[in-house]
């Protein structure tokens, strides 16, 4: 795993699941964290000390992405408590699998799904992209989703496919337009063993571990891997690329 030893990352999303993974992840390859979350307060407090627990620095910082004033917001917190800003990960991800939202319409689904994970990681990308050039350099990762590149057929894989389609484009663009001071590049989780998968019945467990070559589930350890190596130096000529992270479910 490469090494971020005194770099600065934001996770958004990071109070659990796949964004703390990756919180923790930076943190043992060296980085100082700040540890976004958008309502859960207590869970990302507690990153913050796992993190503290590992040798390193990290600050929990709330706020909506898919608003420009908080995520101007988020960026001058990282900056003030740092004084850099060298990775950031775009992981804040709209649930509507779970809770009362898997029971909204279909167009409230929507426009929250593309509200925080396309707006907002496009947000984010523009806020810290700017920061990094002004520093002379950075690293981006955005979180998609492997299907986007094998299609599901169902109404909730529809709205999320638009929007992690879009994240995967628009990174490519990004690669571009913020080349060569700072790289962008994607890393698309399948099938992991996130909140909803740890409730999904145990025919469905058994299905997708049984349809995925590798023969098992992916962990949030698993994505965060990808991560830890797309934002270290090792990978430091690697830009617009996408790493999947889904045992060989989809192959590109």
């Amino acid at each position: 795993m490469g090494s971020l030893e005194g770099r600065v990352a934001v996770v958004t999303g990071a109070s659990r699941g796949i964004g703390r993974a990756v919180a923790l992840a930076l943190a043992k390859a060296g980085a100082d964290v700040v540890v976004h979350h958008a309502r859960s307060e207590r869970a990302a407090e507690g990153v913050v000390r796992e993190i503290a627990g590992l040798g390193r620095s990290a600050v929990a910082v709330a706020a909506d992405v898919s608003l420009s004033a908080d995520v101007r917001r988020l960026v001058a917190a990282a900056v003030a408590a740092f004084g850099t800003l060298d990775v950031w990960v775009n992981n804040a991800g709209a649930d509507i699998l779970t809770g009362d939202a898997a029971t909204w319409p279909d167009e409230t689904k929507w426009d929250r799904v593309m509200a925080v994970d396309l707006k907002g990681t496009w947000l984010c990308s523009r806020a810290a992209g700017a920061a990094m050039l002004e520093r002379g350099h950075g690293a981006i990762v955005n979180i998609s989703w492997d299907h986007v590149l094998h299609g599901m057929g169902n109404p909730t894989a529809v709205i999320y496919g638009a929007a992690k389609g879009g994240v995967l484009a628009m990174s490519r663009c990004l690669a571009r337009e913020l080349a060569p001071s700072v790289r962008v590049n994607v890393v698309a989780p399948g099938w992991i063993k996130t909140k909803w998968a740890e409730s999904a019945d145990v025919v469905t467990q058994k299905s997708v571990a049984e349809a995925t070559p590798l023969k098992r589930w992916g962990t949030p350890e698993d994505v965060a891997g990808a991560v830890v190596f797309l934002a270290s130096p090792e990978a430091s000529f690697i830009t617009g690329e996408t790493i999947l992270v889904g045992g060989g479910v989809v192959m590109a």
